[in-house]
């Protein structure tokens, strides 16, 4: 999903707003790509330049009315023709990492239910100094949506059963809505390629 205005952020169109030379999609891009059989990018009127790049990437491109969040999702799959299992992930989740899709896919397939959303803690959000947009209470955990579900594509505008993955992982809890956001998501970077040696 990349056809948000990014208007707390101030930066342009937020999909395309770069991190150390790379794109925020394109860091989701590459975490989702060895995992998934196609990759789609929704966007809008609102955000050109991610289309354009997602083209030039060679991944499909569909252009939704921007009517909001789930609106747009559910165009999004039902003018593709997706009746099977469809990841649905925003493009502003730049630590999101190979990984972790993996074990949201392999969760997925493990359970009955036929959709899964991931959350996060609460605690993990407060220890980063974040006040989260939406706080769900489950089983008497205060928990957060990461941003990442899987659905059913054939019943994508109906209320999907959903099983709660929580993954306590910080990757999962920092999605770049903020300044802020993206200066944490700056120094966790940065500590990441000087630990693999990417950095002089």
């Amino acid at each position: 999903m990349a056809g948000g205005k990014g208007s707390r952020l101030g930066m342009g169109e937020k999909p395309m707003v770069r991190l150390y030379g790379k794109t925020l999609i394109d860091y989701v891009v590459s975490a989702v790509r060895p995992s998934v059989e196609r990759i789609i990018v929704a966007t809008t009127r609102v955000t050109p330049e991610t289309r354009r790049w997602s083209l030039e990437m060679g991944l499909e491109v569909v252009d939704t009315s921007g009517s909001g969040y789930i609106p747009d999702m559910v165009e999004a799959v039902e003018r593709v023709g997706i009746s099977g299992p469809v990841m649905v992930i925003m493009a502003d989740l730049p630590l999101i990492t190979e990984e972790i899709v993996r074990e949201v896919i392999d969760a997925y397939k493990s359970r009955p239910e036929p959709a899964l959303s991931v959350h996060t803690l609460l605690s993990l959000h407060r220890s980063l100094g974040r006040r989260p947009d939406v706080i769900f209470n489950y089983m008497g955990e205060l928990i957060v949506p990461a941003g990442v579900n899987i659905l059913t594509g054939s019943r994508i505008s109906d209320e999907q059963e959903d099983f709660h993955l929580i993954m306590n992982r910080i990757e999962l809890a920092i999605n770049i809505n903020t300044p802020d956001d993206l200066r944490i998501c700056e120094r966790i970077i940065k500590r990441r390629m000087e630990s693999q040696g990417d950095m002089d």
